[in-house]
């Protein structure tokens, strides 16, 4: 079984009441239709360095081999959140251990400079939002990830993390408030930094 450009290619049969073609089709659904809001979970768990593309094969992986242990089909988008949790939890232990075992020092490439131009600036400021976003708690970082990374609608929010409309309404209006505030603040302690800067080098 591989996950290929979005598609899930299954190799082996898992054991499920489904079975041969008609087994493979049931699971590519089961993928296609839960794919994106699965990218957005592990999006808002995973470490920052960790690959989505891999993260997202091993929980292909997992649907195949292991969604025979899920008896009640309603069960199958909770299941496949806990998957996710779990497998984004794991590329965070992988890196500190790889962190650990990295020695320090030694040459470091320093990447280029990026564009002075409007369009940078846009991905620059996505960027800082993006991070923000992935410093909050994650009762706040996963329902505003699935809303404005995925595009999902708050009925489809609440359905997935299993609560109320209204709780996750609040919930992503607090955390756009988050990080338009943590943003502000770096944007503030900057110009001060800048500020300070100027005025030290006018009085040598």
């Amino acid at each position: 079984m591989s996950e290929e450009g979005g598609q899930l290619v299954v190799t082996g049969a898992a054991e499920h009441h489904h079975q041969g073609e008609d087994e493979q089709a049931w699971l590519r659904e089961v993928w296609s239709d839960n794919r994106r809001w699965v990218a957005a979970i592990l999006l808002a768990h995973k470490p920052k360095d960790a690959e989505l593309d891999d993260l997202l094969q091993e929980v292909a992986m997992t649907l195949v081999r292991r969604i025979h242990d899920v008896r009640d089909p309603s069960k199958i988008r909770p299941w496949l959140r806990t998957v996710s949790i779990n497998a984004a939890r794991a590329a965070g232990r992988k890196k500190k251990v790889r962190l650990r075992l990295v020695p320090t020092g030694g040459d470091v490439e320093q990447a280029p400079a990026p564009e002075n131009d409007e369009s940078e600036a846009l991905k620059n400021e996505a960027a800082r939002a993006l991070e923000a976003a992935q410093r909050l708690h994650p009762d706040y970082r996963e329902p505003l990830l699935l809303r404005c990374v995925r595009g999902m609608s708050y009925r489809r929010i609440a359905q997935t993390l299993e609560l109320p409309v209204t709780t996750i309404e609040t919930r992503i209006a607090r955390a756009r408030r988050m990080v338009r505030d943590e943003i502000e603040f770096e944007q503030e302690a900057a110009t001060m930094r800048i500020t300070q800067g100027q005025s030290q080098g006018a009085g040598a």
